[in-house]
This record gives C-alpha cells, structure tokens and sequence, in this order.
C-alpha cells in the first residue's frame, strides 16, 4: 500500500474524530445544556490537540479552535450561573 494512502486513511479517521466531537460539543452549546458541554469540551480539546500533534490541522488552527469553543462554554456557564 502506498505511504500516501496510509497517511490519507489516517487523516481522514482524525479529522473525522473531530468533526463529530466537534460536533457534539456545538450542539451542546446550541442547546443550552451546560453541564454536557462542560463534559464534552475536555474530549474535543484533546481530540483537536492530537489532530494537531499528528500534522492533519495546522497547530495555530488548532489553538483557534480551542480558544473560541472554550469561550463559548464559558459564556454558556456564565449565563446560567
């Protein structure tokens, strides 16, 4: 098998990991429920940093990424407390 397909079906299982934590979290968040996106928001967090590690997502991205869902959970939070 060629490096490239590998490397292709690896990137692809990553950034679909993310997508769906992604995802999850968004809903969460769009929802109203704070206490599922506080659950979810360490999941997806790792899961951004290890696309990130792995060269699928550009580390700036990455951290971009983090920073506006971490600021949205807090603004969540924030609302209901």
């Amino acid at each position: 098998m060629r490096q490239s397909l590998k490397r292709r079906a690896r990137n692809r299982r990553s950034i679909s990991l993310l997508k769906t934590h992604v995802k999850k979290l968004r809903a969460a968040i769009a929802g109203g429920n704070a206490d599922e996106a506080t659950r979810a928001l360490p999941e997806t967090v790792s899961q951004i940093d290890k696309a990130a590690k792995k060269g699928v997502i550009h580390a700036n991205a990455a951290s971009r990424h983090k920073s506006r869902l971490s600021a949205q959970v807090s603004a969540l939070k924030a609302a209901k407390a």
